[in-house]
């Protein structure tokens, strides 16, 4: 009668006992219920332990449960409301659950075809498509991404990449004659123990730079590689200044030089340590041209001069199948020539890496910011005040490109121990709150960015991401999701979007996230239950940044 019967499906032991806190009795899902006859005993727990196939996160679960109902009461009266549908919901996955328990008021935890954005693949496409839809750039929030699978984008891919290279080699001619532009940045190692701003010397000094191979410094190269550079830039600028928003105007840079040639003498100079030599006259093309480009393109200073791409299985999760690489032949043979059946359904996606990004102690991070959508007519999103950074466990280097240094997932740095040339302020569990990184953003003199740069920016990321997908997404009145978004920071501290996730994982790897897992979710349950009947009731750390 007072419509509070619950059911949980996956490893939510938080969302349970804050429920049952509540007055609500669960009905045990099909698949996890129990007879009421199997009370938590030495007996009950000792099978548990022993039932083949038994997983630990599920043991820990059901163990979980077996303290906090010693005396089977819940137990009971779950077996009391077994035939009653649920009025609230909360599962790991939409696609499990029957749609014969759902009531035309229950509150389920999902959305249909979120795909739209929590999919690599979605994001790509959807965020493509910003520029119809709102008057935003995504290339001043996420970085350039393309899909593999589609010829159009494969193209317009292997043509940015080739762009991209001639912009890094008049930004490598350019550092070899000298010409370095002072930028500041963060100190790992600093004699007073904490981080401080110094000019982009230091960088040099502490990120590994490529061995010589089978190219010496003063190694010749063909003559008209620099001129070639310029050329390409040259006409592509031309191009920029003429574009609409169709991008229908055809490039002059795919027959305009021998590419392959090109990339090749690139890759010597780039990853090899071949040198170059700039006359006076092609230096100050290079500064001007660079200038120019700059104003056109809003990820030219975040892209580096190495040409790092990150290629990605298009629906995988959690870092699988990611990986790092430098070479356009080997991105495309590694693109056609998987057969996982994950990859070959989701296809790959391919995207720039940050290459000019913020370190933490000569360590990369990235961000986990969560946000709660409530209704997508009219669109309504919250956003979750307090967020962690998740630390690699190698020191960052963009000539060693191992998923140790470069893939800042959980599930992916779990494997690794922390390296011994690591800096050891970097945190042992490698996670920080956002709170930690307010104190260290003030000891090296940023103390107003998060508050000033960062937040505004996740949170225009956030709501541009979900503005692009909206059409695709198929709502439900009463429903809610809770998503986690993923963030780098560049060097100027501007945060850029990598991906959405529909289904943030709620399990602690750390003291840090033990806590603030724990109170999201308490704060997403006051967020969607409590202001149904009060809507100025309390909702934690959460902050309603949009409604239509």
């Amino acid at each position: 009668q007072e419509k509070k019967i619950f059911m949980v499906q996956g490893p939510y032991p938080i969302i349970r006992r804050l429920l049952r806190a509540r007055g609500w009795v669960e009905r045990k899902a099909p698949s996890t219920g129990r007879h009421l006859e199997q009370h938590c005993s030495d007996q009950s727990r000792q099978r548990l332990q022993t039932a083949p196939g038994s997983g630990g996160a599920r043991q820990r679960e059901e163990e979980e449960q077996c303290d906090e109902d010693p005396h089977g009461i819940h137990d009971l009266m779950s077996y009391l409301a077994r035939d009653q549908l649920p009025n609230f919901i909360w599962t790991n996955f939409l696609e499990t659950i029957d749609r014969q328990l759902l009531r035309d008021d229950s509150v389920l935890n999902h959305y249909a075809r979120v795909d739209a954005f929590t999919t690599k693949e979605g994001l790509c496409l959807s965020l493509q498509n910003l520029p119809w839809i709102e008057q935003a750039d995504p290339n001043a929030f996420f970085p350039r991404c393309y899909r593999l699978g589609t010829r159009d984008d494969r193209e317009a891919f292997i043509e940015d990449f080739r762009l991209t290279a001639a912009r890094s080699l008049l930004k490598l001619a350019l550092e070899e004659a000298g010409d370095r532009p002072v930028r500041t940045e963060q100190v790992p190692n600093s004699d007073n123990g904490e981080g401080r701003l110094c000019p982009q010397s230091w960088h040099r000094s502490h990120i590994s730079h490529p061995k010589h191979s089978t190219a010496q410094p003063g190694s010749p190269l063909y003559p008209e590689l620099v001129e070639e550079a310029l050329e390409v830039c040259k006409q592509h600028l031309g191009v920029l200044q003429h574009e609409d928003i169709d991008r229908n105007t055809p490039s002059p840079c795919r027959t305009c030089i021998d590419w392959d040639n090109f990339l090749q003498q690139y890759y010597r100079v780039a990853h090899e340590g071949a040198g170059l030599v700039l006359t006076r006259q092609q230096r100050k093309q290079c500064q001007n041209l660079l200038q120019i480009l700059a104003e056109k393109l809003p990820q030219l200073d975040m892209e580096g001069k190495l040409n790092v791409w990150i290629l990605k299985p298009g629906a995988e999760s959690q870092g699988r199948g990611i990986i790092c690489m430098t070479r356009l032949e080997e991105m495309l043979q590694l693109a056609w020539s998987c057969t996982a059946p994950s990859v070959q359904v989701g296809r790959w996606v391919v995207q720039k890496y940050v290459e000019r990004l913020l370190t933490i102690f000569g360590t990369k991070f990235d961000i986990r910011q969560w946000f709660v959508v409530t209704d997508w007519k009219p669109l309504t999103v919250w956003f979750y005040q307090d967020c962690y950074l998740r630390f690699c466990s190698r020191p960052f280097s963009l000539h060693h490109l191992e998923r140790a240094r470069h893939l800042c997932n959980v599930s992916v740095q779990k494997w690794y121990k922390t390296s011994p040339d690591q800096d050891p302020r970097v945190p042992p569990d490698k996670i920080w709150s956002n709170k930690q990184f307010q104190e260290y953003l003030a000891q090296v003199g940023q103390g107003d960015a998060w508050h000033k740069v960062l937040v505004p920016g996740m949170k225009a990321a956030i709501l541009n991401a979900l503005r692009s997908a909206r059409d695709r997404v198929r709502f439900r009145k009463g429903n809610f999701e809770l998503y986690g978004a993923d963030f780098v920071v560049g060097e100027n501290l501007q945060p850029w979007l990598l991906e959405i996730n529909s289904c943030p994982t709620m399990s602690p790897s750390s003291a840090v996230t033990r806590q603030l897992c724990a109170n999201v979710q308490r704060d997403t349950l006051c967020l969607v239950l409590d202001r149904k009947d009060n809507p100025t009731c309390p909702i934690g750390a959460f902050e309603l940044i949009y409604k239509e």
